[in-house]
This record gives structure tokens, C-alpha cells and sequence, in this order.
């Protein structure tokens, strides 16, 4: 296990460890049993994941002594809803669990955030571990504690704040995502250069094809610097009362498009983030807090890397700024009637604000959607 890196989010009796590197699932076992404190564990994932890794992570526990049960869940967005959660918690409280248990998230963002909500209503709080497979959820949803489901009025609008008591980040696994999945994590990857690491930004312009194209070393060193920066910014501000909105870049927007797809594999969630932040620099320039030559070197890099950069990249859909910025009205981020957005005075450099003028956000949207 020497290959492994470990970072620490530091959150007080709340704090725990994420072991990222190749090769991770195989030795699960022996990582997760010192944060075990009664068995079986319970191990969510969903019937793609299952296909890839269920097998050598279930070896993993069981060469450590650890027993374990499964429960497999449908791919994708949808099963991110009231009727997935009330399936998800049924099929738990089958198993007979107890406040020592442990649920293991084996999957994606879909499948990490539904599970670290069950953990944290189920007999009012059990313990949960993330094994995240995708590399969205390996660098954003993984860390953190945001746990959450979808409803007809927005994205994650009802969940919780709950902290994992460890992730396991096997950036191995990412060799088995189809490349539209892995181009869909790397927006988030983008986002913390654009936010507020500039440095970062120019090593993804000249690696970033190197992430994609599976270069361990690099890809590696994405994913840490990726966390380190999350990670900082959680100890920081665990519950999103400051700096945290930050992470948000690009989200207000791309959550707005989501919703406008019905929040389909039409429009994957890393997809939609990708042609948010466009929109925020656009925004940005539009006011006049962002030189455009910014905006320029945003949209090129996204736009070699393979990511869409604009709404009119979504083949097939009819777009509408008023209904754009109603999904934004639902935005849980409003506050006093306001919508937050994250915009940014150039790569590198985001700020949050709320005195946005709804008629500049129009004119970009129309624009946007008429490129």
C-alpha cells in the first residue's frame, strides 16, 4: 500500500482520512476494518458498478474477516428521488442494522450522496464510508458530507451535512468509465483551478489530456490536488456558511440546465458544470469584473479537453432563459429572494455574490442559447 496517498479533512471529533491511489479496492479490506465497529456491513451500489468492482471489493472484506451484505440499486440519476431513497432505506432496515453499522457507498455521486443520506437518518444516524468509482465523485461529492436526493423542484433540495467516516479513492477504477463519464468528472477537476487555484489551472492546461487519457501519475495528482483543495476549504467551512459557496462555481447554472433535461443522461452532471462556468466567466465579462481573454482561455480549454461549453452543445433540446432562471429561483443557495451566484474577476479568483442583475443573467442566457 505504499503507492497510497492519504489526505485528512480536518472537521474536529468529525474527521477522517481519504486514501487515494491505485489498486485502493483491492486492499478495502484492511483499510476499512480499524473504522469498523459491528458487521455485516451493508454495501450499496448499483447494477453497472457491480459489474466492474463488486467482486474484488467484496474479496477485499472478506480476506480482512469482514462479512458483508449487498444491496445493488439502478444506475443512474433517477434513482436519486423520494422512490429510490424510500427503496434504499427499506431494503437497509431489512437487513436489521444497528447504530454501530456501516453503509459502504460503492459507485458514483448518484450512489455515494443517496447513501450518506440513509446513513444519516437511519436509526437517527449510522456510519458510512464512500468508495467513490467515478472521478466526479472521487474529486467533489465524496468529500465533504453533502448527502442528498433530488425532487421535481431541484437538485439535491432535501439532505443533510453528514461526514463519512472514510473514503477510498481508487483511481485505477477510472481506467473502466466510458470517456464521456471521465470527461464529465474532469469539470470538476477544471473547477478548482478556475476557483481560486490559477496555478493549478495552467498544469491542467498542459496535463489535462494526460487525466483523460489514464497517465496514473497524473491523473493521481489531479485527483489529490483536487481533494487538498476541497478538503481545505470544508475544515474551513463545513456547513456552506462562507467560502464553501465557492464550490459552487459553475452549479447555480448547471444545476438550472440539469433541471431543464429532466436531469437525464442527456445532460450528465459534470456536462452541465462545464457549460456553467462557461457561463459565469461569460457573466463575469459581460459585467466588466472579468477580461474576456480569460473567458477565451476557459472556453479553449474546455472545448480541446472534449467538454460542451454552451447550450447548444446538448443536441436536441429546446432552451428558454426565463425557464432557466425560474430553476435558479428554486436554487437552495437563494437567500432573501436572491439567487447567489458565483462569478469570478478572472481565473483563478471567484467570489460570491448575490447583486446580480436578473436582466444581465438573461441577456447571457439568450445569448448562450442562440450561439
Amino acid at each position: 500500500m505504499s503507492d497510497f496517498e492519504t489526505l485528512s479533512v480536518s472537521l474536529g471529533d468529525r474527521s477522517y482520512d481519504m486514501v487515494s491511489g491505485p489498486d485502493v479496492i483491492s486492499n478495502a479490506g484492511k483499510l476499512v476494518a480499524p473504522v469498523i465497529d459491528h458487521e455485516p456491513v451493508i454495501v450499496i451500489t448499483d447494477d453497472n458498478v457491480s459489474k466492474h468492482h463488486l467482486e474484488n471489493f467484496s474479496a477485499s472484506l472478506q480476506s480482512a474477516g469482514i462479512s458483508s451484505t449487498v444491496i445493488t440499486l439502478p444506475a443512474g440519476e433517477n434513482t436519486k428521488g423520494y422512490d429510490g431513497f424510500r427503496n434504499l432505506v427499506n431494503a437497509i432496515l431489512d437487513t436489521g442494522p444497528e447504530r454501530r453499522s456501516t453503509l459502504i457507498a460503492l459507485g458514483g455521486g448518484v450512489i455515494g450522496d443517496i447513501t450518506g443520506f440513509a446513513a444519516s437518518v437511519i436509526l437517527r444516524g449510522i456510519h458510512f464510508i464512500q468508495v467513490p468509482t467515478t472521478l466526479l465523485a472521487q474529486v467533489d461529492s465524496s468529500v465533504g458530507g453533502k448527502t442528498g436526493i433530488n425532487t421535481r423542484h431541484g437538485k439535491n433540495l432535501v439532505g443533510s451535512f453528514y461526514q463519512p467516516r472514510l473514503v477510498l479513492a481508487d483511481t485505477g477504477v477510472l481506467d473502466t468509465l466510458p470517456r464521456r463519464e471521465l470527461l464529465a468528472g474532469y469539470a470538476e477537476v477544471a473547477k478548482y483551478g478556475l476557483l481560486g487555484d490559477k496555478g493549478f489551472f495552467e498544469w491542467l492546461e498542459k496535463n489535462g489530456k494526460a487525466v483523460i487519457e489514464g497517465d496514473m501519475a497524473i491523473r493521481q495528482q489531479a485527483v489529490m490536488t483536487s481533494c487538498r483543495a476541497k478538503a481545505d476549504i470544508v475544515s474551513r467551512d463545513e456547513k456552506e456558511a462562507g467560502d464553501r459557496a465557492l464550490l459552487n462555481l459553475g452549479h447555480t447554472f448547471g444545476h438550472a440546465l440539469e433541471a431543464e433535461t429532466g436531469f437525464s443522461d442527456r445532460l450528465l452532471h459534470g456536462e452541465a458544470v462545464a457549460i456553467g462556468m462557461m457561463m459565469a466567466f461569460d457573466l463575469s465579462v459581460q459585467m466588466g469584473i472579468c477580461p474576456a481573454e480569460d473567458a477565451t482561455r476557459v472556453r479553449t480549454h474546455l472545448q480541446s479537453i472534449g467538454l460542451p461549453i454552451q447550450p447548444t452543445d446538448v443536441a436536441g433540446q429546446a432552451w428558454q432563459s426565463t425557464s432557466l432562471i425560474g430553476h435558479m429561483a428554486q436554487d437552495k443557495k437563494v437567500q432573501n429572494g436572491k439567487i447567489t451566484f458565483i462569478l469570478t474577476h478572472g481565473i483563478g479568483d471567484a467570489f460570491i455574490t448575490s447583486d446580480v442583475d436578473i436582466d444581465d443573467v438573461e441577456t447571457m442566457l439568450d445569448r448562450a442559447i442562440a450561439a
